[in-house]
């Protein structure tokens, strides 16, 4: 079975970088923080994080 990625349960905003880190199996706050370094300093960042928004699914059950 191939692993998928979904934004997370555990989420701040929109569960991207929560989904983003239980794919890879890391801290959600390394994520967060890794994040928030890439919209402070390039600004491509936050276009990233609403595409990646509405293209990732949402994780089954979450509701």
């Amino acid at each position: 079975m191939s692993k998928r990625i979904y934004r997370s349960r555990d989420r701040k905003i929109g569960g991207v970088c929560g989904g983003i880190a239980e794919y890879f199996n890391i801290d959600p706050t390394l994520v967060r923080l890794i994040w928030a370094v890439l919209v402070f300093a390039y600004g491509t960042g936050l276009l990233a994080y609403i595409l990646a928004w509405i293209i990732i699914p949402e994780e089954p059950g979450a509701r």
